[in-house]
This record gives structure tokens, sequence and C-alpha cells, in this order.
């Protein structure tokens, strides 16, 4: 047996030396093992978190679905696209040429120059909005300042490889006597954005007929361009160039000499352009910075015109007569494309209300490039998003001048209505913007420009954080744009769905695997801080509804019903997109099967106790904000909020806009006795029905109109929301239409909502010359920013009655 034994345990002798050079090599050996094997498992560990560490910003590999961009689109190359100022031209590419109007009224200086140029919120501006705007090659607005308005109008002429020509033309008026004397300071510049190299120089001659100078430059995707000025009832003019570090965002300095004490308003003999000309024999940098002013009276105007080097054949130039001829024929085309898009309204008022709503809309989209800042529960500290670009429409031109993915659902029922090209763009932007986990940064913060704009707080965007699938709102509108089944798609919508798909599977399926809820079914959203002591109810900015009431303590076992209704219509528009493209659409219609599932949905959300859907999680209600006593004399602590009885699993008794989510979204059949008990419930005046629309929240519920923290007004609790109302009256119209129990009860409530809303958001535009972005729930005024001419624009396809 000893001979069959293994080496170890036999009795093979050796020499003494031999057996202490096997052991020591052995235990080297060992030792060496014990030193590789912990370097490996942490070189492996270090490798994993670096992989995981940089899924935040890669790129998904699927093929972009825009496919055609800047100079591929020579019609949409050149627009109003810095929906932050009150007038900016901009090319649809990085590191853009851009244009912008600033003025200053000196009789309306008190203590320190006003030099409009950003859309500001409290700046003084009594007005301003696009009246008129097509989204592609004209648009007329109107700013009312203090004491003088400025017409502002621009046109575009296709011609070259460049995108043609544009003019834009500034008019003065005032209605004060006082101003009959008086100057306005006009300043129209070109620059670059940052990160950009241009080369331009000024040349100035006097015209044969007026003062006339112009500008020459050349420039990545513009090539060679000619900018003529030309003037009306003018004081004096003046051309001023500078080489600017961060071309467009230093503009405002530029004019303000950096020190605002040295800028003294006393008119034309002492030009508010006060830097010194960068043109001398000292300083060899480029020029990037033209400024043109022009010391204007009260009834004076200046054309700008912009003229491609590649646009050869051009019969007249777009300025004078011609480009009010030009004008003239745009204006009436656009009535009469509105008219037939949205069919005439009832009066003209809302005519009026619904033309300058489009306009905004429309009017407001801006194009933006440049990498979000965005953060991994594997980064340490925020990280670059990769550069991109975002064609986007946004929520408010003062307030949000930026994307916001939540908003842009809305904005796309609109702008689908209008003009399919410009919406499968849009859609197509937002998810070229995805990574490879699927994940969209739901606030989209490009650009210097952009950033200027945003708190510091709120520019990280984190990949746990969601925000509803509104996109596929817009592609819904794509889809409903056959007058019948029997009807094909255009192939422009087929090709863009074939492309789009890989990229809404991927997004529809990280909805699934990252905010799905403790039981299958069941939703939740990320984000909510569990934490705070600071807020009443800790917010839910990834719903989109930020207050509004959820659960008091944040936790794994909530269970969102907004959500789930959410993932349900997507699934069902997704069901609808494979099928029109021929892909696999079971599982989408199976999914979408089962979220509606009623006995399902009553078993997630139906609050017997209450009688109505709720969310579900750990919470009370028995909580309110105190402040705790101070040990400091003069020392005033924040309020914190206290809870006076523990939480209680179970579901949340606010009833709101969540509770409605499954009429709003239409989830309920038509025979359904939840969706009668809904509708009773919708017409009652203590719960969401005012004289002005459906309030977000019940004035029985217990947060309503509560503060979230002592700084947090109520946003969600009472407010009306018309993005909101206008899903209830889709809804309505779409119940009211089908035979069933409810069908009869659905119209009569349809017609009364309706009128509420129009009747209340027209009277409040001709008062304020405003959309706003809630009304108040007891009087209907508008409230929060203005103008807020995103989802509030919906408000075109209520008068028109298109859903």
């Amino acid at each position: 047996m000893a001979k069959h034994q293994h080496p170890r345990h036999g009795h093979r002798k050796f020499r003494k030396g031999s057996s202490n050079e096997e052991v020591q090599g052995f235990g080297k050996a060992m030792m060496w093992l014990g030193l590789i094997v912990p370097l490996a498992a942490v070189g492996i560990y270090l490798g994993y978190q670096g992989y995981l560490e940089t899924r935040v910003n890669t790129p998904l590999s699927e093929p972009k679905v825009v496919i055609k961009e800047g100079l591929d689109v020579p019609d949409r190359l050149w627009g109003s696209y810095r929906p932050g100022y009150y007038f900016g031209m901009k090319t649809r590419t990085p590191a853009s040429l851009v244009a912008g109007l600033m003025w200053i009224v000196p009789a309306q200086v008190r203590s320190d120059v006003r030099l409009r140029h950003k859309c500001l919120q409290d700046d003084g501006v009594v007005y301003f909005g696009w009246l008129q705007h097509d989204g592609k090659s004209y648009g007329r607005q109107l700013i009312v300042d203090e004491l003088v308005n400025l017409d502002v109008s621009f046109v575009k002429q296709p011609g070259g490889s460049h995108g043609g020509d544009w003019t834009a033309k500034v008019s003065l008026s005032s209605e004060y006597s006082q101003m009959a004397t008086s100057n306005v300071y006009l300043f129209f510049y070109f620059t670059y954005e940052e990160g950009s190299s241009v080369s331009m120089s000024e040349r100035g001659r006097v015209d044969a007929e007026r003062s006339g100078q112009q500008v020459f430059g050349i420039g990545p995707g513009v090539g060679d361009f000619r900018v003529k000025f030309r003037t009306q009832n003018e004081i004096a003019t003046f051309i001023k160039t500078a080489h600017a570090q961060n071309g467009s965002a230093q503009i405002e300095e530029l004019i303000l000499g950096g020190r605002r004490e040295q800028v003294k308003v006393k008119g034309h003999e002492d030009p508010v352009v006060s830097w010194e000309d960068r043109k001398s024999i000292h300083d060899v940098r480029p020029t990037n910075v033209v400024v043109y002013q022009a010391v204007m009276l009260t009834n004076g105007s200046l054309e700008v015109v912009f003229q491609s080097g590649s646009f050869r054949d051009r019969e007249t130039e777009l300025s004078g007569e011609v480009y009010e001829n030009d004008l003239r024929q745009h204006e009436e085309a656009f009535l009469a494309r509105f008219n037939r898009v949205f069919f005439p309204p009832d009066s003209e008022k809302e005519r009026t209300v619904a033309m300058a709503a489009f306009s905004n809309l429309i009017g407001g989209i801006g194009y933006f490039y440049g990498s979000s800042r965005v953060q991994s529960l594997y980064n340490p500290s925020p990280v670059p998003y990769w550069q991109a670009a975002l064609y986007t429409a946004v929520p408010s031109r003062s307030f949000f001048p930026r994307g916001f993915l939540w908003d842009e659902g809305f904005h796309l029922i609109l702008i689908s209505a209008w003009d399919k090209d410009i919406a499968r763009d849009i859609i197509s932007h937002w998810l070229d913007l995805m990574n490879v986990e699927g994940w969209i940064p739901r606030e989209q913060i490009l650009g210097r420009e952009a950033r200027e704009r945003v708190p510091v707080e709120f520019i990280t965007q984190k990949n746990t954080n969601a925000n509803p699938p509104t996109l596929l709102l817009g592609i819904e509108t794509l889809l409903m744009s056959r007058q019948s089944q029997e009807q094909h798609f255009d192939p422009q919508t087929i090709n863009f769905l074939r492309r789009a798909w890989p990229r809404l599977v991927k997004w529809y399926d990280w909805f699934n695997s990252t905010q799905s809820g403790p039981i299958p079914g069941t939703y939740r959203w990320r984000g909510r801080d569990a934490k705070t002591k600071l807020e009443l109810n800790p917010k839910t900015l990834t719903s989109g509804l930020d207050d509004y009431p959820r659960a008091s303590h944040p936790s794994e076992i909530e269970r969102h019903l907004d959500l789930r209704c959410w993932m349900a219509f997507a699934s069902g528009v997704m069901a609808e997109i494979a099928m029109i493209i021929s892909e696999d659409h079971l599982k989408y219609q199976e999914t979408e099967q089962y979220l509606k599932d009623p006995m399902l949905l009553d078993e997630h959300h139906w609050s017997a106790e209450d009688e109505m859907f709720a969310d579900y999680g750990l919470h009370t209600s028995n909580i309110k904000l105190t402040r705790p006593p101070s040990n400091q004399p003069g020392v005033t602590l924040p309020m914190v909020r206290k809870e006076l009885e523990p939480p209680k699993e179970g579901f949340v008794p606010s009833f709101g806009y969540v509770s409605l989510f499954p009429l709003l979204l239409r989830i309920l059949q038509p025979d359904s006795p939840r969706l009668g008990k809904l509708l009773m419930d919708l017409r009652r005046p203590d719960l969401l029905w005012t004289p002005f629309g459906l309030r977000s929240l019940a004035r029985t519920a217990p947060l309503y109109m509560k503060r979230n923290t002592e700084h947090d007004p109520p946003y969600w609790r009472g407010p009306i929301w018309i993005n909101m109302n206008y899903l209830a009256l889709k809804a309505l119209h779409h119940y009211g239409s089908l035979k069933g129990p409810h069908q009869s009860v659905a119209r009569e409530l349809y017609q009364e909502l309706r009128r509420n809303v129009v009747e209340n958001i027209v009277n409040e535009y001709l008062k304020t010359g405003s959309l706003w972005e809630q009304y108040n729930d007891k009087t209907g005024k508008g409230q929060g920013c203005r103008p807020f001419t995103g989802w509030t624009s919906l408000i075109v396809l209520i008068i028109a009655e298109k859903y």
C-alpha cells in the first residue's frame, strides 16, 4: 500500500538539505500566492468598480436616431434658438455663430444701467412674447418695456449651402409723450459660443443714402458671411469689435465695460459701448465679437441683414420694402395654416390667445450643445456626460430656458399637430442622450449660457432618478395622425420609429428594472430623501409632481399609482409601435393588459376605506412643521417636521391628481364602477372641482395648501395645472365617445370643465398678457413663473378640441 501513497504521506527519505530547500520554496510560493490572490482580487474589484463608474457617462452603442443635423437640414439651420434671450439667432451646430439684441432706455434708468438682454422674471419688462412663429422661417414678437415698445421680427430666405440669408428688424414706438425727445440705445451683436474659432472684421463705409456699415466674417458651420446694418431715425451709429475669451458668455460684460459705474448715459455724445476698440497693432488676437450700436429716436428702426457667402444667385436683398412684403406674405401664410391645422376658434379673443400660446411654444424651441453633470452610486463626485446636442422646446423663457424631459412630452402633443418633422427631430435628440444603461438625464443643462441660469445644487443629475416617459405622449400623437386604421403612415414616421425602436426598448426596460416596486406589477419612484427633517413630506421630484403628498416616510415598500399608470400607458404605445414596424408586440401588449387588470389595480391601489385610488407606503397624516427652541439669543433655528403619531403601513389618504391617473391615462374600462366613482368625485367642489379647472389636491386633504418647508410654498398642493387638466379633458372626451353607463356623465363633465379652463386662461391672458405656470384654485389668477408657454400652451388644443 505504501508505494501507492501520495508523496505527502509516503515514507520516502530525503536528505536534510533538500528537505529544507523544498520547505523554503514551498513557503515562498505560498507567500507569493498569499500576496497575489488578494492583489488580483483588489485589481478585479477596482476594475469592476471603474467599469461601474464609467457606465453613467457611457453613451448607448445603438445607432443614433438623429441622422441629419446642421447643414444637412438647411431650412432649420438658422433659427431663434436662444429662448433665454429677448431675441437671438443661432445655428443648429456646436460652437455656433450667435446674434443677439440688447437695449437700454435711459429715461427708465433710475440708479443703475438696465441692460435688457436675457429674459428675466422681474426686470421691469411688462410683456414679451411671440405673436406669430412658424418654427422654421418666420417670427414676430412684441416686447413692451416700461416706456418703449419693440416690434421684433425675422424672415429667412433659402439659398446656397449654409442655410441661406435672414433679416431681423427692430421697430421702436412709444405711447408716452416724454419719450418724444428721448433716446433708446440698441445693440446688435455677433459672436461665437464658447469653444469656437472665428475670424470677423469690421469694414465700415458710408452709403450714399445714409450711414451704412457692414461686417464680414467666416466661421465653422456658416462659411463666409456678410452683415449689413440699416437704420431709420437714428441719431448716431457705432461699430465696436473685441476678443472675448468666452464669446457669448461675456457679451454683457463687454457692453457694460466690466465696471458699471463707468457707463454714463448722457445721449449720443457719450456712447454706451465703453470698451476700447481692440483693433490695434498691439492686439493680435482674432476678433470674435462685433457690436453694432444705434442711438435711436423712439420712432426709429434697425434692420440687420445677414447674407451667406454661398448664396450667390439671390435676386434681391432681403431688406427695406422687399423685407416688408416678405413679412406680410409669411404672416398671411401663417394665419392660413394656423386656421387649417387648429380650426378657427369660437371667438377672436380665443384666436388671439391660441395663436400667442402656440407661437410662444414653438418660438421657444432652442438648440443647446454641451455636457450635463451626472453621478451614479459608484461615482464619489459628479462626472461630465459626453458632449451632445439637444433640440428642445423650453417650459419658460424667463425661468426655465432649458430642456426638461417631463415637460417635453406635453410640448410634443402640440408640436406634433403642427410639424411632424420638428416633433420627430426633438424626440430623436432626447433619445440620443440615453446612456448605456437606458437612462436619460431628466433636466438638460448644456453649455455655459444654460448653466449660468441654474442654481448649483440642481445641476447634477443622478442615474437612479427617472421622469415620467412622456416622450411617448408625443409619439402617440404621431401615431394618431392617421385619420383611420386603413391609412398608411408616412415613410418619414415609419423610418423614425424603426430608428427609435432600439432606444425605446432600452428606455422601457430601464424603467422596469430600476423603478419596479416591492411586488410584481407595482412601481416606485426613486430619489425621495428618507433622512430629511426639514420637509413636511419629502418631495418626489422624479414624478414631476414635486411636493404632491406621498407616504410621509419614504421606504422600499412604497407603491406609486401614477408610475404604474405611466407604465401601462407606455406598454400600450410600445405595443402599437411594434405592430407598425413588424416587431414582436406581445410582450408589451401582455404587460399593458396585466397593469390594467382591474382586480390587480384594486389590490395594489384601491383604498376601500377612503373609496379612492391611492399610493401605498409607510404613512402618517398627523405631522407638522415646528420651530425648535434655540439656546442662543437672537438665533432662529430652521423649522423641522414633528411626527405627532408614528407612521403605519397603508394607503395614503390624499385625493388629488395622482388619484385620477387611472382616468387621466385611460386605464379603466368604460363600464368600470371605479370610473363612475371617479367621475362623481371629479365634480365635487370640496375635492378638485373649481370654476377655473381641476385643482391639484383636494381641499379635504391633510396637506392641502400646506408649505413643505418654511421656504417652500405649496406647489402641487392645490394650484391648477393645465397639463393635468388637458389629460383630464382628453380622458373625458374619450370616455364620452364610448358606449357605457358613464358616457353621458363624462360628456357633461367634459363640456363644463373645458368651458371653465378656456374662459379662465383666456381672461387671465387678456388681463396680464401672459400664460402662467399654474392658476390659483380660489381666484383663477395666474401665479408661479411667467410667461410659462410650455404645457400651458395646450390651451390651443383644448380650444380647438383636438385630442
